[in-house]
C-alpha cells in the first residue's frame, strides 16, 4: 500500500514521490513572496537613490504615488473585482520601466536577495506589463522619455 499514487500527490519529473504535494509548493511560494516584497522595496528604495538612474525615472515613481492616492481613477476603486486593476497595473509599469532604465549591472549591485527571486520578479512585471492596454503604454513611455 506504500507505493501507491495519492490522487492529489504531485509526482517530481524524476519519478520521485513529493511529501505533501500541493501543500509544500504553496508554502514554498508563499515563503518566496514573503521574502520578495522586502527585497523589492529595498530594491526600488536603493534605485530611487542612485544617481545612474534616470531622473525621469524616479519621477514615474512619484507619479504614481500620486495616482495611488488621488481620487481620480481611470476606473472607479468601488467597482467589485476590476476597481483596483488600473492601480495594479499602472504600479507595475512604473516598477518594471524603473528596472529596466537602471541597468543590469544597477539593479544586481542593489538588489539583497536571491538572483532567481529577482528572475521570478521580472517575469511577473514583464508578463503583467504587457496587461497594459497599448495607448495607456504609448502615452507613459513618452512620458518618461
Amino acid at each position: 500500500m506504500s507505493d501507491s499514487v495519492r490522487p492529489d500527490e504531485v509526482i517530481p519529473p524524476n519519478g520521485g514521490s513529493r511529501v505533501g504535494g500541493a501543500g509544500v509548493q504553496l508554502r514554498s511560494l508563499a515563503l518566496d513572496v514573503v521574502q520578495l516584497v522586502p527585497n523589492l522595496v529595498k530594491l526600488l528604495t536603493r534605485l530611487m537613490k542612485d544617481p545612474r538612474v534616470p531622473r525621469r525615472s524616479k519621477l514615474m515613481i512619484g507619479g504614481l504615488v500620486a495616482y495611488l492616492v488621488s481620487p481620480i481613477d481611470l476606473v472607479p476603486d468601488f467597482l467589485p473585482g476590476v476597481g483596483r486593476v488600473d492601480d495594479v497595473l499602472i504600479a507595475v509599469f512604473v516598477i518594471n520601466h524603473l528596472i529596466d532604465r537602471a541597468g543590469e549591472d544597477v539593479v544586481l549591485e542593489h538588489w539583497d536577495g536571491p538572483y532567481d527571486l529577482l528572475d521570478l520578479v521580472r517575469t511577473v512585471l514583464d508578463a503583467t506589463g504587457q496587461l497594459v492596454p497599448p495607448p495607456l503604454r504609448r502615452w507613459m513611455e513618452r512620458l518618461s522619455g
